[in-house]
C-alpha cells in the first residue's frame, strides 16, 4: 500500500508559550529612557497677602539675552565665570547683626553692599524667548552648581561627606528606611544653611 505524500505536520502547540516568554524577557531587559527635568519648587497658586520686603542687595540678577549673552548684575559675564560669582554672592554674609542676620559659617567678603545671609539671598534668572535651550540649561547648571559647592563644603565640615553623595543616597530607592531616617535631618540641616532660592522671571519678548 502506497504511503500518503505531503509535508510532515509541525506541532505548534507550544508556540504561544514561547512567544509569551519572549515578551516577558524583552519587557524585563529593555531599558526605557526618560526625559530628565529640572528640580524646582513651584510657588503657591495664591500669592501671600503680605509679601516680604526684599532688599535689592539680596537679589543676584542674571539675564540671558537672545544672543545667549549673560548680563550679571548689569555687567557682561562669561558662562564659565557665573558659578564663582554666584558663590561669592551666596556666601557673602554681609549682615550686621542688627536683625539677627550674621552668618557665622559664611566665608565670603562680608561686603555690606551684597547679600546679608544665605537664607535671604535670591538668584533671579530671566531669559529671552529666543535664548537657546542649551544655553538655558548651561546657566541653570552653573547656578545650581554654586549651591551644591557651598552645601558640599559645609557637609564635609560638619559630617565629613559631600552633600551631593548624601542626597543621592537618600533618593536611591535601594537605600533602606533606616539609612534614610539617618540622612534626612543631615540633608535638611545643610539645605537650611544654603536654601536654593532660584527665581525665574517671565522670558523677555523682543
Amino acid at each position: 500500500m502506497a504511503r500518503r505524500g505531503g509535508a510532515p505536520e509541525v506541532n505548534a502547540g507550544s508556540m504561544a508559550d514561547i512567544a509569551f516568554l519572549l515578551l516577558i524577557f524583552f519587557l524585563v531587559t529593555t531599558t526605557i529612557e526618560t526625559d530628565a527635568g529640572l528640580d524646582r519648587k513651584l510657588p503657591p497658586i495664591e500669592p501671600p497677602e503680605n509679601p516680604p520686603i526684599i532688599k535689592q542687595k539680596n537679589i543676584f540678577t542674571v539675564v540671558v539675552n537672545k544672543n545667549n549673552q549673560l548680563l550679571v548684575e548689569d555687567e557682561l559675564m562669561q558662562l564659565e565665570d557665573l558659578k564663582a560669582a554666584a558663590v561669592e554672592f551666596l556666601d557673602n554674609g554681609g549682615g550686621t547683626g542688627e536683625k539677627g542676620e550674621p552668618c557665622d559659617y559664611c566665608k565670603g567678603a562680608k561686603n555690606p553692599e551684597s547679600s546679608d545671609h544665605p537664607s535671604k539671598a535670591i538668584i533671579s534668572l530671566q531669559n529671552d524667548r529666543l535664548t537657546e535651550y542649551g544655553t538655558y540649561i548651561a546657566v541653570q547648571n552653573e547656578l545650581v552648581g554654586a549651591y551644591n559647592e557651598l552645601r558640599n563644603r559645609e557637609a564635609q565640615r560638619i559630617f565629613g561627606t559631600d552633600f551631593t553623595a548624601m542626597n543621592n543616597l537618600y533618593l536611591d530607592p535601594k537605600t533602606s528606611d533606616d539609612v534614610k531616617d539617618e540622612l534626612k535631618p543631615k540633608i535638611e540641616r545643610i539645605q537650611k544653611m544654603y536654601p536654593q532660592k532660584l527665581s525665574e522671571a517671565e522670558p523677555k519678548t523682543n
